[in-house]
């Protein structure tokens, strides 16, 4: 996820200082397993859910995204 900001995503995840992207760069990951493990099942009944889902991640990846943005802008 987000190749141009590799060295921006280790530096924040290591420092632990920027609690809102710690905390969406976690979701993010949890969004991606859950539908992981979904999308194995039988998606038949479980197609809503698994799209509710996906619209939240990419909710979440576009929050990332503005952050990583704004921190590159602002120590760049």
């Amino acid at each position: 996820m987000f190749p141009e900001y590799r060295d921006l995503i280790t530096r924040l995840k290591s420092e632990g200082k920027h609690q809102r992207f710690l905390h969406l760069f976690e979701r993010h990951n949890q969004l991606d397993q859950q539908i992981t493990e979904m999308g194995t099942a039988d998606a038949g009944p479980m197609h809503a859910a698994i799209e509710a889902l996906k619209k939240e991640k990419l909710h979440v990846k576009d929050e990332l995204y503005a952050l990583l943005r704004q921190e590159a802008t602002a120590t760049g």
